[in-house]
């Protein structure tokens, strides 16, 4: 192993207690998608910390969502290494009161510990590690955006997460780790759409037939929007929220529904757009209205190549570190690495702490994979100059 790697891994091991600190630290300031001031604390935290390298630290303003942040670190002429991910949650404040930071039998539970405060702190250790080993063949670039949980519905961030990577040789997520070893190659885009359906609200019971049921109406969509599903060209529909009427002895005026739609190809976006608006235009209950709105979304992080290539120098330096080896792994979530494609730039995904229950209560992260993974980070970051 070089004196630059081992010195990176030295570093590594003399700052367990830190990276524990850190994590309870981001972990205990709540940054939900809706919590600005949380998001935008996490950003300040990242930003006094990195100011300890000597790494030049941006901090972009957002007036809807979370302040996104970004940071070079190194001063050669290269193109940069980027490392990817995102400071918001999907909990609520309110939440840490009742789910603190805690560690038990191995695990480290609390409010995002694994999407992703958890990939944070391996991020933040990549970069003070290769400063303290020298490293200086290219610079290493972070970017963290504050509302990804929310598709980036309130910002820009997508389109300036592809103009910051636009350049870069490759890209690293420290997005959640699976415990099967699963590297991401490939997500799938996402689209969410509401539909609302307005109808006649009368009394149930007097005069029934001078009502127009919202709720029938959005019953029929509901089939057929499920119906829409391609398992072929892996489009997925989904109607995963419904509300609708007040009262049981009404006939409902109001009704409501969320969809989740998850494709493959970016070209397919269009059609699966076009397919809502026929059924959101389509009338079964007379009199009744829908209208259609576009909430948020992912582009696919499209499968390349390049990819593939720059998964081969993760899979080297998993055999290099005798390391049970990872294989590439195709996923339905969307993340922010498919804007580092669209950038033109090669990347895997889910190099974060591993962990599972994402999202729940229950989501926990395996503790000493905190310190593996930002381990095989900083070396992927090495090798990749030697392997490709």
């Amino acid at each position: 192993m070089d004196n630059v790697k081992q010195k990176a891994f030295d570093f590594i091991d003399s700052h367990h207690e830190e990276m524990m600190s850190l994590w309870k630290k981001l972990v205990s300031i709540e940054s939900g998608s809706l919590n600005k001031r949380g998001i935008d604390a996490v950003a300040e935290e990242i930003k006094n910390q990195l100011d300890g390298i000597g790494a030049s630290t941006t901090i972009i303003s957002m007036d809807k969502a979370g302040n996104m942040l970004t940071s070079l670190y190194g001063k050669a002429k290269a193109a940069p290494v980027l490392i990817l991910g995102h400071m918001d949650t999907v909990f609520a404040e309110g939440t840490l009161k009742n789910q603190p930071f805690t560690v038990k039998e191995g695990k480290a539970y609390g409010p995002g510990i694994l999407d992703m405060k958890g990939g944070i702190v391996i991020a933040l250790y990549v970069m003070k590690a290769l400063h303290y080993a020298g490293y200086a063949v290219r610079p290493v670039k972070l970017i963290l955006a504050g509302d990804e949980e929310v598709g980036h519905r309130n910002s820009d961030a997508a389109k300036r997460i592809i103009e910051e990577a636009s350049g870069a040789v490759a890209a690293f997520n420290c997005e959640t780790g699976f415990l099967d070893n699963g590297i991401v190659v490939q997500r799938k885009g996402s689209a969410v759409f509401k539909m609302d359906v307005t109808g006649i609200a009368v009394h149930a019971g007097n005069e029934p037939e001078k009502g127009r049921s919202a709720i029938l109406e959005i019953a029929h969509k509901v089939i057929a929007i499920q119906n829409l599903t391609d398992w072929e060209k892996g489009t997925t529909f989904n109607v995963g929220v419904i509300s609708g009427g007040t009262v049981v002895n009404a006939v409902p005026g109001q009704a409501s529904i969320q969809i989740d739609v998850r494709y493959v190809e970016p070209d397919y976006l269009d059609h699966i757009c076009e397919q809502i608006e026929n059924i959101a235009n389509k009338k079964y209950v007379p009199d009744t209205t829908t209208t259609l709105t576009q909430l948020a979304g992912f582009s696919p992080m499209k499968h390349t190549a390049e990819n593939d290539a720059l998964f081969e120098v993760v899979k080297k330096t998993y055999a290099e570190l005798q390391l049970a080896a990872p294989y590439a792994k195709i996923v339905g979530g969307g993340s922010d690495s498919a804007y580092a494609v669209i950038a033109g730039v090669p990347a895997v995904c889910a190099m974060g702490v591993k962990g599972g229950k994402n999202h729940s209560p229950q989501e926990f992260a395996v503790v000493d994979t905190l310190f593996e993974r930002a381990k095989i980070l900083a070396a992927c970051i090495i090798n990749r100059d030697n392997c490709l």
